[in-house]
């Protein structure tokens, strides 16, 4: 077999599964064992990030079949740009992470063991790369369900509080009737694609080659979408979103905010613009409106929070909704006939999903340095630590640039380019599009300044003034921040290297936009 990209991401996936088998092997060593998962971890993600960043950029297809699963019914996966471009993101992401979490999983040192959570870290990382890898409905259920139900283990790690039980429950519920509706849909199209006569139609490429009829198709899409929205936190099917990333250990948190929830818009670009192709604009419409009540909604509910870890959830909300903003504009413009615009919009949307997964991994990073150094999340407790914690203070500063889209960081290029997939728009064959258009650019700029208002309020009311809180750290005696201490520079390189791709994605856009070229 010729070697490829695709055989090499396996093998690190084998990394990812070896590194889970080990972990009980080594549960009277907890230290050591955190070295060697997460170290195998950060391997096994730039190796993931690797392949995929050179698939997107050579612009290639690879494909393999594992003798796996149910017989008759093996597993298929597939490589090319777009699973590329997700893989390199989570990729990448993942590796900050791992190294981040090298330092900040000792602090659960001494108060509960951390096996379940390296053991579920590992499945998470590569059940998310399982998603974007597979080439039939069957085994992208199976990866589905790795990713959801490990995350879930991670959610409850510290399943002595009620709030973490409750929270995870949640999105244990949610997680699954979105996941009903992806079968359904797969269902519709499998058994169009085998004429209802066979299995042969569960593979993407039978999906491919197929025409579906127009009621089917829209059939097979509102349920895929309805699934995914499910899994992307996608108001109203957001409950989740707030209640499970708080509670989450922040390395998880970073990483089901930054790219989890990525996988569920993977789902809807290759759904739609790959295995069904052609659809009406009305399916452009419901995810652009959507996606603007969640941009907009989603700020709102993260300026009322004081919980930090509850504010960077919300403002997922709203940045999930500024990707869907781009998809919708590009399958609008696609069913209009408009292919210059529809790949500005969708290039807008797809460099969103990169430049979030970098600025809200970074902010969780940060978020979760703060807990760790003064065990608050509450902001209203907090203030001055920009004196005692300068290193994560800076940090935090460049996610908080980067999140409000202001230059020369890189949330200000793909909602820049969003807004000019706006501003092009011809006047198009539809009224309701024509009033639309306009009015999502409006609320597309609310957003984007409420946003702003709401890093500002987070940042000053989090690192600068005095100290406001009752840490037990810092018996009333003491006052102020003298037992809050930096934290370790395993995590303080975690957070260093997404707030270096913040500014290198922001300062060299037309690079990574033409390496996107997908």
């Amino acid at each position: 077999m010729e070697f490829s990209p695709i055989i090499l991401t396996s093998l690190s996936l084998l990394l990812l599964l070896f590194a889970a088998l080990i972990a009980p092997l080594f549960i009277r060593s907890q230290r050591f064992l955190i070295h060697i998962v997460f170290s195998l971890a950060a391997i096994a993600c730039l190796v993931e990030a690797a392949a995929g960043a050179w698939v997107v950029g050579n612009n290639l297809t690879c494909k393999l079949i594992l003798p796996i699963g149910l017989p008759n019914l093996p597993f298929h996966l597939r490589l090319d740009p777009l699973s590329g471009f997700f893989l390199a993101t989570i990729g990448l992401l993942g590796f900050f992470v791992a190294i981040y979490s090298l330092g900040y999983v000792k602090g659960f040192l001494g108060k509960r063991s951390v096996t379940s959570l390296v053991i579920f870290y590992s499945l998470f990382m590569a059940g998310m790369f399982l998603v974007v890898l597979a080439d039939d409905a069957f085994f992208f259920l199976v990866s589905w369900e790795i990713m959801a139900a490990s995350s879930y283990f991670l959610v409850m790690f510290e399943d002595e509080h009620a709030e973490n039980r409750k929270a995870a429950f949640l999105y244990l519920v949610v997680a699954h009737i979105g996941a009903i509706a992806i079968l359904l849909s797969f269902g519709v199209m499998a058994g169009l694609a085998s004429g209802f006569e066979s299995f042969n139609g569960y593979t993407f490429d039978a999906m491919r080659a197929t025409q579906f009829p127009a009621g089917w198709a829209s059939l097979a899409f509102l349920l895929a979408f309805f699934g995914f929205a499910a899994k992307a936190g996608i108001i109203p099917l957001h409950v989740w979103l707030p209640e499970a990333h708080p509670v989450a250990p922040s390395n998880v948190s970073a990483l089901m905010s930054g790219v989890m929830l990525k996988t569920a818009i993977y789902g809807i670009v290759r759904v739609t613009f790959d295995l069904i192709k052609i659809f009406p604009w009305w399916w452009g419409a419901i995810v652009l409106i959507l996606g603007l009540i969640s941009a907009v909604m989603g700020v709102l509910y993260a300026l009322m929070q004081h919980d930090l870890k509850r504010l960077l959830a919300y403002h997922s909300v709203e940045n999930i909704g500024i990707i869907l903003i781009g998809i919708g504009l590009a399958m609008i413009f696609t069913s209009f006939k408009l292919p210059v615009l529809a790949a500005l919009a969708l290039i807008a949307g797809l460099y969103h999903t990169l430049n979030h997964a970098m600025f809200k991994g970074l902010l969780f990073m940060g978020a979760g340095a703060i807990l760790h150094a003064t065990k608050e999340r509450n902001m209203e407790e907090m203030g001055g630590l920009i004196h005692k914690m300068p290193w994560t203070a800076s940090l935090f500063l460049i996610g908080c640039i980067s999140i409000s889209a202001l230059p020369p960081f890189n949330g200000f290029v793909s909602e820049w380019l969003t807004f000019q997939a706006f501003l092009l728009t011809p006047s198009l064959p539809n009224p309701l599009l024509n009033l639309l258009i306009p009015l999502g650019a409006a609320l597309l700029a609310l957003a984007a300044a409420l946003a702003a208002a709401c890093f500002v309020k987070a940042y000053g009311v989090t690192f600068l003034g005095r100290w406001r809180g009752h840490n037990p750290l810092n018996p009333p005696l003491l006052r102020g921040t003298k037992g809050v201490v930096e934290v370790d520079w395993f995590m303080r390189i975690g957070m260093m290297l997404p707030a270096v791709a913040c500014l290198g994605l922001g300062v060299f856009p037309t690079f990574f936009i033409q390496w996107m070229d997908i």
